[in-house]
């Protein structure tokens, strides 16, 4: 039997020839597996058909959107993930997924070996290569740009050459991966950390300096998911896909940063993610609502930690799952409503309830109806300050005190 292998397929022009490259230097079939994440542009069959066009054996095309958003978009928002405090994992989210498909279908069509398109500088060659090593073990991993030396140059001659029905313009400065999550912009004159970014390289956001009227939505959350918007009830696909929408015309959600890669290089990368960052700031806000405080303080450690896995692409290692325990377990009670005005590139929380809230009106007010005994307070400053109090006679009596520096103490001016 040929030997085949299952290629990661997404239609541009180093997938599309990677079919016929991977072939002629491997011997084996080509598998082509498209998965639609919600990076919009053509049609699914349009796809399916080019990659038989461009040598395929077989292709194998998936609409993975409500999968991605149900599955990947909705464990990222109970965690509230975002690398470096700024970035929600847009492209880190969609590889698990597609990593998923490309398993199946070598399994479906007795592939042995699973490729994809990466490049030896970025994360996403160890994204899929960890992914399909923890689904399918067995299964060899090859990347055509990075193990086969197919530079750009060599596919556009190489396209051109067998007359390949792809575009091969050298023209496009940027480097682009999209998703229902968000998109990321790197490459061109982006390398040059000094050049900021110019208008073409948005697409999923308005520009925020010129914001339309503010926009006021109601996000009703259910045990950590997205289940309302004003009221009309949403799947976790649509409730991202109007956010993206409304909070794209507000400009909310574009992100400029220099980020740490898992290969040890740093690289400017270019974001907008405008309902990523409005329901996660959203969720953050019924969290500090619902959430005990004990729980919230080591759930913000966790969340650190289910960030940098998912980004350094071990969605499914052992103890990515554990912590997904601990996140499902933390979203028992986080469900109400999330008020939010979208103006000028802000996404601003104005009002929060919840069934299920911890916070008690008549133990936080400061007017008539306060039920919080103050004379308590006394004695949980001498218990909880004590072992610090201690400490401090301690170092006194060594010799050890806190030096309070020289000079007078300031005197309050009595100038009008």
């Amino acid at each position: 039997m040929t030997e085949r292998v299952v290629l990661a397929y997404s239609g541009g022009l180093d997938t599309s020839v990677g079919i016929g490259w991977i072939a002629e230097a491997t011997g084996a079939e080509v598998i082509a597996v498209a998965v639609d994440v919600g990076q919009g542009g053509e049609d699914l069959e349009v796809i399916r058909r080019r990659a038989l066009d461009c040598g395929a054996v077989e292709a194998y095309v998936a609409d993975a959107r409500e999968e991605f958003a149900t599955e990947y978009c909705i464990p990222a928002l109970k965690a509230n993930a975002m690398y470096l405090d700024r970035y929600p994992l847009v492209s880190a989210l969609s590889r698990p997924v597609i990593v998923k498909h490309l398993v199946r279908a070598a399994r479906q069509f007795g592939a042995s070996t699973v490729a994809h398109g990466c490049t030896g500088k970025g994360n996403d060659q160890v994204r899929f290569e960890v992914g399909i090593t923890s689904l399918a073990p067995d299964l060899r991993c090859l990347a055509p740009v990075r193990d086969l030396a197919l530079t750009r140059d060599k596919a556009i001659e190489y396209a051109n050459t067998h007359a390949l029905p792809i575009e091969t313009t050298k023209h496009n400065p940027f480097s682009i991966d999209q998703n229902v999550w968000g998109r990321a912009i790197e490459t061109g004159f982006l390398e040059d950390i000094w050049n900021a970014p110019t208008k073409d390289v948005y697409t999923y956001t308005d520009d925020p300096t010129f914001p339309p009227v503010a926009d006021e939505v109601t996000i009703t959350f259910d045990a950590g998911v997205p289940v309302a918007i004003d009221g009309v009830a949403v799947t976790p696909l649509q409730a991202v896909q109007e956010m993206n929408r409304r909070a794209g015309a507000q400009g909310v959600g574009r992100i400029d940063i220099v980020e740490d890669r898992l290969v040890g290089i740093k690289s400017r990368e270019v974001y907008e993610a405008p309902g990523a960052i409005a329901l996660i700031a959203a969720h953050q806000e019924l969290e500090n609502v619902t959430l005990e405080r004990e729980q919230a303080r080591f759930k913000r450690g966790v969340e650190q930690r289910w960030t940098e896995l998912v980004y350094d692409g071990m969605w499914f290692s052992p103890l990515k799952r554990s912590l997904d325990t601990f996140v499902d377990d933390t979203q028992r009670y986080v469900s109400g409503d999330v008020r939010m005005v979208l103006h000028g590139g802000r996404a601003t929380v104005t009002g929060r309830r919840s069934e299920t809230s911890l916070y008690d009106f008549n133990l936080a007010t400061y007017d008539t109806g306060d039920t919080f005994d103050q004379s308590h307070a006394k004695g949980f400053i001498e218990i909880y300050g004590l072992t610090a109090k201690l400490a401090a006679a301690r170092d006194v009596r060594f010799g050890n005190h806190v030096d309070l520096g020289e000079g007078e103490l300031p005197t309050e001016s009595t100038d009008d």
